[in-house]
């Protein structure tokens, strides 16, 4: 077989890369590149765009070390029976070509996760051993988050945790009965024992930082995981309360929701087709409710239908939890507590601060809701300012059509 070089090894493993969304830098220190060493210039393969909370787009070089794989998940195009070109990074070139990105200011930092080869622990002592080059070796400063393996030697996790700001490991399926029909080879119990020994170490790193300066920073932005959707028959419901559960047990940062895509050569076990985009954006506006808006999971839970279990795609779960509780609204924006308000479709957390601190001073009319949102018109059904005051939402039976968004904005998210 002929011998790939670096560029074929990028476009191939930067390709394989992209079937993951755990990549974004939120949770972490700026660092600074002064003093930090780098080299030339490669082109542009591999380069992802995350976005940080306060909405700085974050460029990461998202590449596998490999995508050859001893293991046969029936969902993952990298399986090891699958038909597709294989490669691998050493981990020296992993080093150089993100020094060569990350001097030329394309990258502000490495995303990196991998195939398993010969064993869990080899993998991932290759894994470690670039982010401890790069850090140890080369003063590299920029992002890194590292896709672990839950089988592997967990003081090799714990050494990617000194050099990483990030690191993930995968539940891979919302439920043990999918993880055990689709990827029979891992196992939920070790996955998440994984997890919890990861958590406990992060709880140590962030003790130890509290107490003494010098003590060394250990993924100081935290961990996170991802599911996939739609490959199993879990229902929005099903995968709102696991990731609910995985936020409390293992005080995760994110948990990401793939859309599962079909692949080729396919296991008949999987589905023909890949589910609604709009369904994957529905659970990360769920996912939002329950980190920013103070819902509980039930509360998320209760804006699925009740038949299905599903989320609606025509209008966001936000909006359809209240049209299920017509009886909390309208909301006062004069009087309401912060609570009630954060409850009102189209109001987000900024909005809902500026109204707080605003109406201690004065009373707010409609126009001074408007400044604050894109959305008055679907918004006014459901608040009260101090000259609007809408009709009883019970009353109101083609509520639904008025507020929900227009077609043409819904086939932005069409699949």
């Amino acid at each position: 077989m002929a011998q790939l070089d670096l560029r074929e090894k990028l476009q191939i493993l930067a390709d394989a890369a992209k079937y993951d969304a755990s990549c974004a830098s939120s949770g972490t220190t700026r660092r600074t590149s002064s003093g930090g060493k780098g080299l030339g210039s490669t082109e542009g393969m591999g380069i992802c765009h995350a976005y940080a909370p306060d909405g700085r787009c974050i460029s990461l070089l998202k590449i596998l070390l490999t995508n050859s794989c001893v293991f046969d998940c029936h969902y993952c195009i990298n399986r090891k029976s699958s038909n597709v070109r294989r490669a691998r990074f050493t981990a020296a070139e992993v080093v150089q070509l993100t020094l060569d990105f990350y001097r030329r200011n394309y990258i502000e930092g490495l995303f990196l996760s991998s195939g398993i080869i010969r064993s869990s622990d080899y993998t991932m002592e290759q894994i470690v051993e670039v982010a401890r080059s790069l850090r140890e070796d080369h003063d590299f400063r920029g992002y890194i988050h590292l896709k672990t393996i839950p089988d592997a030697d967990p003081g090799l996790i714990h050494q990617a945790g000194l050099h990483a700001d990030r690191l993930s490991i995968n539940v891979e399926l919302p439920t043990v009965a999918g993880l055990s029909r689709l990827a029979p080879e891992k196992s939920a119990p070790r996955i998440e024992g994984a997890m919890l020994h990861l958590k406990r170490d992060i709880e140590d790193g962030s003790d130890a930082a509290s107490r003494y300066r010098a003590a060394p920073r250990f993924a100081p932005a935290g961990q996170s995981t991802q599911m996939i959707v739609g490959a199993d028959a879990a229902t929005d419901r099903d995968i709102v309360g696991r990731a609910a559960g995985l936020y409390g047990k293992y005080q995760l940062r994110r948990v990401y929701y793939s859309a599962f895509s079909p692949i080729p050569d396919a296991s008949a076990v999987l589905p023909l087709q890949r589910p609604p985009l709009m369904r994957e954006h529905r659970l990360y506006q769920s996912d939002w409710l329950m980190r920013f808006y103070d819902y509980s999971p039930r509360e998320v839970a209760d804006a699925a239908d009740p038949a299905t279990g599903m989320m609606p795609l025509d209008i966001d779960p936000k909006l359809a939890w209240a049209l299920r509780h017509r009886d909390r609204f309208p909301v006062d924006v004069n009087r309401a507590p912060r609570e009630a308000l954060l409850r009102v479709p189209g109001l987000g957390v900024k909005a809902v601060e500026r109204i707080v601190a605003t109406r201690r001073w004065r009373r707010l009319a409609l126009a001074d809701i408007g400044r604050l949102t894109r959305s008055l018109a679907r918004m006014k059904p459901f608040l009260i300012a101090s000259d609007w005051r809408p009709l009883m939402l019970a009353d109101r039976a083609d509520l639904r059509p008025i507020v929900a968004p227009r077609r043409e904005q819904l086939e932005l998210f069409a699949a």
